[in-house]
Order: C-alpha cells, then sequence, then structure tokens
C-alpha cells in the first residue's frame, strides 16, 4: 500500500466510528469511501445506509451492509464522502467519478456531511476543472453558454445526465457556483459550498486529523 492509499484509509477509519447503531448513513463514492465501506463492515454497526452510485451501492451490499434506496427518506444522520479538492475555507470540488448531483443530494439531507481525504487533496485555492451533469437535451445550446467546458468520454450517469468538466477561471467559487446553478441545461456541478460541510478529516504523514476551517481561524 502507498502512503497515500494509507493515508486515505486512516482518514475513512477516523470517520466510520462516526457510524453508530440505528442511523441513517449517506456514503458517498471513490477510493477513499471504498476504505470507509470496509471499515464499516468490520465494526458490524446496525444502521441502514444509502448510496450515492451504483458502484458503492455493488460494494456496500457484499460487504453485508443493509442498503436502502434513497425513497421515502427526508434527512439522513450522517453522510461521509471523499472530495477531489478541499479549500481553507471548506469548498470543495467533487465529481471526478461523476457522481456529483447525487453526492449533493445526499450532502444536503444529512444533519452532518463529513468529508474524508489525503493531503492531496488540500489545496489553497479552488480551480479547475469542475465537474458537470449537463441535460442531453439542448445540449449544444448549453454548452454554448458555459464556455470553456468539455464533455468527457464517460457513459452518462445514472440518471442520464451527460458528463462534462467547465475548465474556465474560478477566481471566486461562490460567484462561479451561482453562475453554473443559474445556467439552463445544467443539472447540478460540483462545487459543493462550505454551509454543507460540518467537518473534514485529512490523512497525513500517517495519522488522521480534523482540519480546521480557516474563517473559523480568523473568527
Amino acid at each position: 500500500m502507498s502512503a497515500q492509499d494509507d493515508d486515505k484509509r486512516l482518514a475513512a477509519e477516523a470517520s466510520s466510528i462516526m457510524v453508530q447503531d440505528g442511523m441513517l448513513v449517506g456514503l458517498g463514492t471513490g477510493s477513499t469511501v471504498a476504505y470507509l465501506l470496509t471499515a464499516i463492515a468490520a465494526r458490524r454497526v446496525t444502521a441502514t445506509y444509502v448510496c450515492t452510485s451504483p458502484r458503492t451501492q455493488a460494494i456496500a451490499t457484499g460487504l453485508g451492509l443493509d442498503v436502502r434506496p434513497f425513497d421515502g427518506i427526508t434527512r439522513l444522520d450522517v453522510a461521509i464522502d471523499g472530495a477531489d479538492q478541499v479549500d481553507p475555507d471548506f469548498w470543495l470540488v467533487k465529481g471526478g467519478g461523476a457522481a456529483h448531483t447525487r453526492e449533493k443530494l445526499i450532502a444536503a439531507a444529512a444533519d452532518r456531511f463529513v468529508v474524508i481525504v489525503d493531503s492531496s487533496k488540500l489545496v489553497d485555492a479552488i480551480r479547475a476543472p469542475i465537474p458537470l451533469e449537463l441535460m442531453a437535451f439542448g445540449l449544444s445550446s448549453t454548452l454554448e453558454r458555459l464556455g470553456d467546458t468539455e464533455l468527457r468520454d464517460v457513459p452518462p450517469s445514472p440518471d442520464g445526465g451527460v458528463i462534462a468538466d467547465y475548465r474556465g477561471a474560478v477566481d471566486d467559487p461562490a460567484l462561479l457556483a451561482a453562475r453554473l446553478s443559474s445556467t439552463p441545461g445544467v443539472v447540478e456541478h460540483g462545487l459543493f459550498g462550505p454551509h454543507l460541510v460540518s467537518g473534514v478529516i485529512v490523512g497525513r504523514d500517517g495519522q488522521a486529523t480534523w482540519l480546521q476551517r480557516r474563517s473559523a481561524q480568523s473568527g
């Protein structure tokens, strides 16, 4: 196991302690979450899980976790997921695995949304690419409005959306998020605001620690 993989495992194992008997838990997608699933299964917690992707669902089910559809469920006790970028104010970029629409729905439904990463995902400032899920209907028109956007050569999302990446400037994540959200044809973007994030656990130098948000440090 590489040092980076070990740091992912440490962050995942540290977050798994938050999953307790009787909870409704949202599970994200990606390589760090794969370590989380193993850690949860090893603890034999009696909880119910909602997954953000078919891949996570298949792994979780194979490990014996009680996975349910995200139907008839209005809130979750906790959701745990990885990220592609985390800045000091807890802006995130997610969607490298093309699951960001479902991931954002799960994060918004959770009382606590905890992000698990290794130190390579920490950035001084958010930068492109920003993952997008787009409607197939009117796609050329949507791309023209967005500008600086490239389609990915990947299958559609589980919900039929086209996956792309915005590659323009990210001078202000909040302004860009608002612009992307207001563009007709954009189903969802991969910018996750700090208001969604309850905490970040980072694996670094052989240990897992909770990060402190920059705004909290200055305030």
